[in-house]
């Protein structure tokens, strides 16, 4: 069931951690096609200084953004981290090149990439751990379980996982407890529909990831900006935060002019007709 009015602001991820649905992606402070350093890294650390001086409390990374960089750049701007913050990192792809994203699922892999999360980004146990794509060539459990075995050592704190079924999650869901999904999702995107309604059936968070829209969607969303003097990218989030109370959402930029947009999408409330038209 979706609401279609402002609904809370915060979100509780595995019972015991709260923080704003809004939070921060960090694949955009790399190089182009993710790859490699940002063009301008002062920029890049002054991008996710900006965003916790403006509340954010989670953040969103991965090992395979850079790959490597984007953890890099969290630790080198942001510790000591402030208590409240929720660092979210995943594991189980690698990266040939730009825009190449390979899956490995092989507990090996597995194991290191969570080290080096944690070298990376100087935790001694990471708030949510997210596996990041099934491997086919891999048993689900089987990649699972190096993750479970990591939380039992007190390396990890929650798993998530994302690009999933519904028989993926349930299935993961079956073996071990599972605290947050992250699937693309947008206003053009739907087909993780049937996921996120799973979600909202166990009150698990959804983290859309590809928030903004492109293609015939963009139309409708352009409209709706000029009525709010907005852009779309924020009539975009403004549309993720009222379609589900489950949802997170986790836009990503390099620029401080677009991380400020980005934040007040906040303040935007559609009507019912213009969620409506949306879809």
């Amino acid at each position: 069931m979706r609401s279609h009015e402002k609904s809370s602001r915060m979100i509780t991820i595995g019972g015991d951690l709260t923080v704003h649905r809004l939070g921060f992606g960090a694949m955009r402070i790399t190089g182009a096609g993710t790859w490699g350093p940002p063009p301008d890294r002062g920029q890049a650390l002054a991008v996710l200084r900006a965003a916790i001086d403006a509340g954010v409390d989670f953040i969103d990374t991965a090992d395979s953004y850079g790959p490597n960089v984007s953890e890099e750049l969290i630790a080198e701007a942001l510790y000591p981290y402030p208590a409240n913050l929720v660092i979210a990192t995943k594991g189980g792809l690698t990266r040939p090149g730009p825009n190449e994203w390979d899956g490995n699922g092989r507990p090996k892999h597995l194991r290191a990439a969570l080290e080096g999360s944690l070298k990376r980004l100087r935790l001694e146990r990471i708030d949510l751990y997210q596996f990041h794509r099934p491997d086919p060539s891999v048993p689900l459990e089987e990649s699972l379980g190096v993750l479970v075995e990591a939380q039992r050592a007190g390396k990890i704190r929650h798993i998530g996982i994302s690009n999933v079924t519904v028989a993926q999650l349930a299935q993961a869901r079956r073996f071990t407890t599972i605290v947050s999904v992250q699937n693309r999702y947008n206003a053009e995107d739907r087909t993780s529909d049937d996921v996120l309604a799973a979600c909202e059936r166990v009150h698990l968070p959804f983290m859309p990831w590809a928030p903004i829209a492109r293609g015939e969607a963009m139309q409708t969303l352009e409209k709706i900006a000029r009525t709010h003097n907005a852009t779309t990218q924020q009539v975009a989030i403004a549309w993720l935060l009222q379609r589900s109370p489950m949802m997170l959402v986790i836009p990503g930029t390099g620029s401080l002019a677009h991380l400020k947009e980005n934040l007040a999408a906040t303040e935007i409330t559609l009507s019912n007709d213009e969620v409506s038209s949306i879809g």
